[in-house]
């Protein structure tokens, strides 16, 4: 059961966020000392709790914020087991226990390559009135980041006209020596004008007071999250860095009182003091009376049932900016002009960014829709690469951008982790691990589970129970993602190793509830090696039952389990879950094509040939040495993460 000092904690309305909000002058370690410095923090491997029974559930639901909202027996089961792991330290998940159940709703997401994800994120800095704090695990000056440079300059342009300020924060990590003397490093305008980062100089946003921290806990404690906080009304978590590659991501944006959550979070994840600090310190998004979801415009991308209009958007939506009496054509008819790292073209919502993608989805004179959906995978990376699938079936067309209609808030609980700079597995009890596990052991029906990478060794016992337990367990991954850092001691092998492992370790008459499948792109009719830098995937989510929904940054590898810092959101919605579930159908080729053999756990072609540059389950005797050139390319940008 969640015991009383947790109870306590969770129960209370006091948080780093309030705390700091009294006296903003204070650095944010400071406040944390205060509040949680007398419980000792210990290490403690074990997640195999009792299960719950119904008081112990009813305990855990006190102990979130649901406002409202009704978490299923599921959905408590899984808060229970996070809950167990705030024993050793009330800030293993990185956020205050009072505000590690929350809930909100999700106008918008996203599953398409890095770039319509990194729009969205450039239009909400742009639209920003007061504050943004943006984290992430890796900025490498790229058009992506020029996207963000770019929201920056226009956002200080903004802030001018109408006699403002704003204040920005920016996270990141790139390793430094002086990290193994102070892990959150203040980083000079001098340092953020270098080459590889290339942030504006003061000079040119005037109206921006930025400041940045550069964040590693030595030696393997990666700063791995990625999430953005907007006026302290909005949250967006997903899966992409800030650097330009060939990945296919996912991110969801959040309004209401989760948003309170994720602010928390970023005042623990800076630890200095705030030079200025937040503005919006004392404003929570729970007093909040609107969402996006009550604009207008919002509302004109549905029909009556909620069923979404992607064809008639100009003719249904007169509250846009992109509208008028003279252009009221459908968006297959028009093309807007797409919003670039070269050509900006700034949208006032949701609908706006909606109907602009949609636009750019549509085909040119003589392309087909297979033709449309290469170029917009090819963007900056390989723009010669031409897809060979056939067309999509009506039904199954390609949407990156999935609005979601009109709803009541639903529950939503943090379950993140802190960093482990340590290099051993000793910090496994962590809220995000926990949900993981649960899931397996408390699902009832089915787990899907997509991610670049699944090996860690905590893990696989449980899928393995699960397929027993005649749970049917679904994953995809991503053919060769980073195959030489997981080569390297510790690591627990490959993608194509681990089905092999799973694939053997189970009984032949329960092998029917386990499918693995590499990602294949939307266009294609394989899935491309990693090496390629073509088409890969780097989402991480799970999907439990259909209704409880994990998203955000950590991977079902080594380094995300045991070492990395991550932020990722639990949340119970079967309508939200059904449109994910559509979407990532919709929106890649796996479920066609993808499918391992289940005998040896690696793809295989019509002619029973593994797709090019695989290594198969037998990574050969230089394995380590491979593992170490990957390591390297890591630490350089250039390799996965």
């Amino acid at each position: 059961m969640v015991s009383e000092s947790v109870f306590q904690l969770c129960t209370s309305n006091v948080s780093v966020t309030s705390e700091w909000a009294k006296d903003t002058s204070k650095p944010i370690n400071q406040v944390v000392k205060e509040l949680y410095g007398k419980y000792p923090i210990t290490t403690k491997e074990n997640l195999d709790y009792p299960i719950a029974t119904p008081e112990d559930l009813e305990r855990a639901r006190q102990c979130g914020k649901w406002d409202g909202t009704e978490p299923s027996e599921l959905f408590l089961r899984m808060f229970h087991d996070v809950l167990r792991t705030l024993d050793q330290d009330p800030l293993v998940g990185v956020v205050s226990p009072s505000l590690i159940g929350s809930s909100g709703v999700m106008p918008l997401t996203i599953i398409s390559a890095i770039h319509d994800v990194i729009r969205h994120m450039a239009n909400l800095i742009a639209r920003a009135e007061t504050e943004v704090f943006l984290a992430t695990n890796y900025w490498l000056f790229s058009d992506s980041t020029t996207f963000i440079t770019n929201a920056l300059r226009e956002l200080s342009r903004r802030a001018g006209e109408r006699g403002a300020r704003v204040v920005v924060k920016i996270m990141y990590d790139r390793g430094s020596p002086k990290q193994a003397f102070n892990q959150h490093l203040e980083v000079s305008e001098k340092d953020w004008l270098a080459a590889a980062v290339r942030l504006p100089p003061a000079a040119e946003i005037p109206n921006i007071d930025l400041e940045v921290v550069n964040y590693h806990q030595p030696i393997l404690g990666t700063f791995h999250a990625k999430f953005l906080v907007v006026d302290r009304r909005i949250a967006c978590i997903g899966s992409n860095n800030i650097q330009d590659n060939a990945n296919f991501e996912m991110l969801t944006h959040l309004e209401g009182p989760i948003v309170d959550s994720f602010y928390d979070m970023c005042l623990i994840s800076w630890h200095n003091a705030m030079k200025p600090p937040l503005p919006l310190a004392g404003k929570p998004a729970a007093l909040q009376t609107s969402t996006s979801l009550d604009q207008s415009s919002h509302g004109a991308m549905f029909d009556s049932a909620g069923g979404f209009l992607r064809n008639d958007l100009l003719a249904r939506n007169p509250g846009s900016e992109l509208v008028n009496e003279e252009k009221r054509e459908r968006v297959g008819e028009m093309r807007l002009p797409l919003h670039t790292a070269k050509d900006e073209h700034y949208d006032v919502d949701i609908a706006s960014e909606v109907m602009r993608i949609q636009s750019a989805m549509t085909a040119r004179t003589g392309e087909s829709e297979v033709d449309v959906i290469s170029r917009h995978l090819n963007w900056k990376k390989h723009v010669d690469l031409k897809g060979d699938a056939p067309e999509p079936e009506a039904g199954n067309e390609f949407i990156p951008y999935i609005p979601h209609p009109a709803h009541k808030p639903f529950p939503i609980a943090m379950v993140c982790r802190k960093p482990w700079g340590t290099p051993n597995h000793n910090l496994v009890n962590v809220p995000q691990n926990a949900a993981f596990i649960s899931a397996l052991r408390n699902a009832t029906h089915n787990v899907f589970i997509q991610t670049p990478n699944l090996n860690a060794k905590r893990l696989i016992p449980e899928i393995i129970a699960a397929v027993k337990r005649k749970i049917k367990v679904t994953y995809i991954m991503c053919l060769g993602y980073n195959d030489s850092g997981e080569l390297l001691p510790g690591q627990n092998g490959t993608n194509e190793m681990i089905a092999n492992q799973l694939y053997t370790s189970i009984p032949q008459e329960d092998k029917k509830y386990l499918d693995i499948y590499n990602y294949v792109a939307k266009d294609m009719t394989q899935p491309i090696h990693d090496e390629k830098k073509a088409r890969s995937c780097h989402i991480k989510l799970m999907i439990v039952d259909d209704h409880i929904g994990i998203l955000g940054n950590g991977n079902q590898d080594t380094q995300s389990w045991y070492q990395s810092q991550e932020s990722n959101i639990m949340f119970d919605d079967p309508t939200v879950c059904s449109a994910w579930l559509d979407g990532l159908r919709r929106n890649q080729n796996t479920f066609k094509y993808g499918a391992v053999d289940k005998v040896d756990g690696c793809w295989k072609d019509k002619d029973g040939n593994m797709a090019e540059g695989s290594i198969g389950i037998d990574p050969g005797m230089f394995s380590s040495f491979r593992g170490m050139l990957g390591a390297i390319a890591r630490v350089r940008g250039t390799g996965d993460f």
